[in-house]
Protein backbone atom coordinates (compact mmCIF):
# COMPACT_ATOMS: atom_id res chain seq x y z
CA UNK A 1 0.00 0.00 0.00
CA UNK A 2 1.18 3.25 -0.65
CA UNK A 3 1.50 6.00 1.94
CA UNK A 4 -1.67 7.73 1.57
CA UNK A 5 -3.53 4.39 2.37
CA UNK A 6 -1.51 3.72 4.90
CA UNK A 7 -2.30 7.16 6.90
CA UNK A 8 -5.87 6.48 6.49
CA UNK A 9 -5.62 2.93 7.37
CA UNK A 10 -3.62 3.89 10.75
CA UNK A 11 -5.55 7.40 11.44
CA UNK A 12 -1.87 9.45 11.70
CA UNK A 13 -1.06 12.53 10.06
CA UNK A 14 2.09 12.69 8.13
CA UNK A 15 4.19 14.28 10.64
CA UNK A 16 4.22 11.04 13.07
CA UNK A 17 4.27 9.04 9.95
CA UNK A 18 7.84 10.80 9.36
CA UNK A 19 8.89 10.95 12.94
CA UNK A 20 8.57 6.57 12.95
CA UNK A 21 10.11 6.87 9.72
CA UNK A 22 12.99 8.60 10.95
CA UNK A 23 13.08 6.69 13.87
CA UNK A 24 13.54 3.23 11.64
CA UNK A 25 10.46 2.31 14.17
CA UNK A 26 8.85 1.66 10.43
CA UNK A 27 11.39 0.46 7.35
CA UNK A 28 9.23 0.18 4.79
CA UNK A 29 9.78 -1.54 1.26
CA UNK A 30 11.64 1.30 -1.07
CA UNK A 31 11.13 0.94 -5.31
CA UNK A 32 12.61 4.11 -6.57
CA UNK A 33 10.97 6.90 -5.83
CA UNK A 34 8.17 4.82 -3.73
CA UNK A 35 7.37 3.67 -0.33
CA UNK A 36 5.14 0.77 -0.10
CA UNK A 37 3.97 -0.56 3.33
CA UNK A 38 3.23 -3.77 3.90
CA UNK A 39 0.64 -5.50 6.33
CA UNK A 40 3.61 -5.76 9.02
CA UNK A 41 3.92 -2.41 8.76
CA UNK A 42 0.77 -1.89 9.75
CA UNK A 43 1.30 -3.99 12.68
CA UNK A 44 3.79 -2.50 13.83
CA UNK A 45 2.12 1.15 13.46
CA UNK A 46 -0.73 -0.27 15.42
CA UNK A 47 1.76 -1.28 18.29
CA UNK A 48 3.53 1.75 18.16
CA UNK A 49 0.17 3.18 18.71
CA UNK A 50 -0.61 1.29 21.52
CA UNK A 51 2.58 1.37 23.27
CA UNK A 52 2.50 5.31 23.22
CA UNK A 53 -1.45 5.93 23.60
CA UNK A 54 -2.50 2.76 25.67
CA UNK A 55 0.31 2.25 27.66
CA UNK A 56 1.68 5.68 27.80
CA UNK A 57 5.52 4.49 27.06
CA UNK A 58 7.66 7.42 25.53
CA UNK A 59 9.63 7.45 22.47
CA UNK A 60 12.76 6.43 24.13
CA UNK A 61 10.26 3.01 25.43
CA UNK A 62 9.40 2.63 22.00
CA UNK A 63 12.67 2.63 20.47
CA UNK A 64 13.86 -0.39 23.23
CA UNK A 65 10.66 -2.01 23.27
CA UNK A 66 10.77 -2.53 19.24
CA UNK A 67 14.91 -3.17 19.38
CA UNK A 68 14.23 -5.83 22.17
CA UNK A 69 11.29 -7.14 19.56
CA UNK A 70 13.58 -7.42 16.05
CA UNK A 71 16.07 -9.00 18.47
CA UNK A 72 13.23 -11.53 19.97
CA UNK A 73 12.15 -12.41 16.34
CA UNK A 74 15.81 -12.74 15.34
CA UNK A 75 16.90 -14.83 17.45
CA UNK A 76 13.37 -17.43 16.87
CA UNK A 77 13.94 -17.34 12.96
CA UNK A 78 17.76 -18.36 13.91
CA UNK A 79 16.43 -21.23 15.75
CA UNK A 80 13.98 -22.28 13.42
CA UNK A 81 16.82 -22.74 11.22
CA UNK A 82 19.49 -24.56 13.54
CA UNK A 83 15.64 -26.48 14.39
CA UNK A 84 15.44 -27.45 11.00
CA UNK A 85 19.25 -28.33 10.22
CA UNK A 86 19.46 -30.50 13.38
CA UNK A 87 16.33 -32.30 11.57
CA UNK A 88 18.13 -33.10 8.51
CA UNK A 89 20.73 -33.98 9.84
CA UNK A 90 19.11 -37.02 11.88
CA UNK A 91 17.75 -37.99 8.75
Amino acid sequence: MNREEFLVRLEVQVETLEFWLDQEWLVPERIAAEVTFSDIDVARGRLIQDLKHGFGVNDEGVDIILHLLDQLHGFRRAFGDLREGVKDAGR
